[in-house]
Formats: C-alpha cells, sequence, structure tokens
C-alpha cells in the first residue's frame, strides 16, 4: 500500500482527494492537514510516503509545508497539486524540494498517475506545467528563497506590511527587513519595478 496524507486548506477538496484515492486498491489516506503545524505533526502520527500538498495554506505557505516535511522525513515524497500555473511557483515548489508539480486542471488519471511516478523516484510534471520547466532559472523572482517568495507574492497582491506580518507571523520590522533584500536581490529600487518582475514572473496580471 502506498500511504499517502492529503495537505491543503480547503476540507471539500481533501474530501474530493480522499474518495479519488481510495478507489485505488494499492492507495490509502492515512491523514490529512490544513495548516504547516499540522502537516509536520502528521509526520510523526502517519509515516506517510506520498504527501500531496497545495501552496495556499492556513496562515502560511505550502513552501514552507514542503520544506519542513522533507526536513523531517527526507524520503518523503511530495506532490505539489496546486492552482497556480506559473514558472515562478513551480521553481519555488521544486527549490523546496517537491518532486511532482500538478495543476489543479489535471485529471484524476494524470494524478493517480503522477503519485506512481514520484514512487518510483522519478520527477513529474502537468502537461500544462512541462512548457514553463525551460523558464524555471536561479535568476530573478525564481532565485528567491522561499519566504522571499511567499513575502513578494503577498505583497504584489495588495497586502499590507501589517497584513503579511500577521499572514506570515512576523513582525512589521522583519517583514520591511525582508523587503530591502528582495529589492537588492531583484536590483528594483521601487515597489513599481518589484511589480514589473513580479508579473513577467507569472505572480500577478495586468488587466
Amino acid at each position: 500500500m502506498i500511504r499517502i496524507v492529503l495537505v491543503d486548506d480547503h476540507a471539500l477538496v481533501r474530501s474530493g482527494y480522499r474518495r479519488l484515492l481510495s478507489a485505488e486498491a494499492d492507495f490509502e489516506v492515512v491523514g490529512e492537514a490544513a495548516t504547516v503545524a499540522e502537516a509536520n505533526a502528521l509526520l510523526a502520527r502517519c509515516t506517510p510516503q506520498v504527501a500531496i500538498v497545495d501552496l495556499n495554506l492556513k496562515g502560511s505557505s505550502g513552501l514552507e509545508a514542503i520544506a519542513g516535511m522533507l526536513a523531517r522525513q527526507p524520503d518523503l515524497r511530495v506532490l505539489v497539486l496546486s492552482m497556480h500555473d506559473d514558472a515562478g511557483h513551480l521553481a519555488q515548489a521544486l527549490k523546496a524540494g517537491a518532486h511532482g508539480y500538478l495543476t489543479k486542471c489535471s485529471e484524476p488519471e494524470e494524478v493517480i498517475a503522477a503519485i506512481r511516478t514520484v514512487m518510483a523516484g522519478r520527477r513529474v510534471l502537468s502537461r500544462d506545467m512541462q512548457a514553463l520547466a525551460p523558464a524555471v532559472s536561479e535568476d530573478g523572482v525564481h532565485g528567491l528563497k522561499p519566504r522571499e517568495f511567499e513575502l513578494l507574492r503577498l505583497l504584489v497582491h495588495g497586502e499590507s506590511v501589517q497584513d503579511i506580518a500577521s499572514l506570515m507571523h512576523l513582525s512589521p520590522k522583519t517583514v520591511l527587513n525582508y523587503l530591502t533584500l528582495i529589492r537588492q536581490k531583484l536590483n528594483a529600487d521601487n515597489d513599481f519595478k518589484l511589480m514589473h518582475l513580479a508579473a513577467r514572473s507569472g505572480l500577478v496580471e495586468f488587466g
């Protein structure tokens, strides 16, 4: 049996995944989590082989969940299943240690096949992400550390420094320090340049 945990902040989504995966004779869903803390606690309780992880979690980022879970269980196979379909999130997920990346547009059969692929030790990308793989690099926004990337994502989506501090469990001063570091790394001396770089990486769209 392949022991699987589901890490997603929507109970209805987890329920759908559970029904889909439990129909497979060799799959067993042994736990669910909605937060990073719950995801880390699952490892000690369930000893899973595969974690299916969303990148948007309550109060934090799935990128932190991936890094934390792999630090605790290095042989865990992590498969991202996310609404984000841009090269920036793909780059950050792979950097955090994910073994596969599918979008939520993926067909059920593709999800099932992906679990078996990562269990076999191979990387897997959904069809809509494969075309983005050549664009993944260590430059620009892609080169940011996961926490820096998440902070930038929140900023360009209109969150204030105070809101970001609350969401990421940081002090406002720490958030401002991160922003200074991000601007230095990206050679962006104002928020307009940050927004432009974020748009080029798919983090935000101008409509």
